[in-house]
């Protein structure tokens, strides 16, 4: 189940992550409070996640989680160029979760 809360809660670190972009430096309301929600959601499940996980395996499993998230979000609404090298790395990171799951 810890795995499963990770996940999630790397999820949520792609949504406060964009929604702070989005907070135009906390000067809109509803990104901001997105941003808030989503931190403290993020956060909580990280710390319950390494409750029965490593702490450097727990975050840097919900680091990359966040990190390809956030950046497939913003090539896929058109905020950030798109390129081959791009989706290569960020399938990188995605292998590397993958690993630091199966080696745990």
């Amino acid at each position: 189940m810890a795995w499963v809360i990770l996940v999630v809660s790397g999820a949520m670190e792609a949504v406060w992550a964009t929604a702070l972009g989005k907070s135009e430096g906390f000067s809109k309301l509803g990104p901001s409070v997105v941003f808030v929600i989503g931190c403290a959601l993020s956060m909580f499940g990280l710390a319950v996640a390494m409750k029965s996980l490593p702490v450097g395996t727990a975050y840097a499993v919900w680091v990359g989680i966040g990190a390809v998230l956030t950046v497939a979000y913003a090539m896929a609404t058109g905020d950030e160029p798109v390129s081959i090298a791009k989706i290569v790395l960020l399938l990188g990171i995605i292998g590397c979760v993958i690993g630091l799951k199966v080696l745990h």
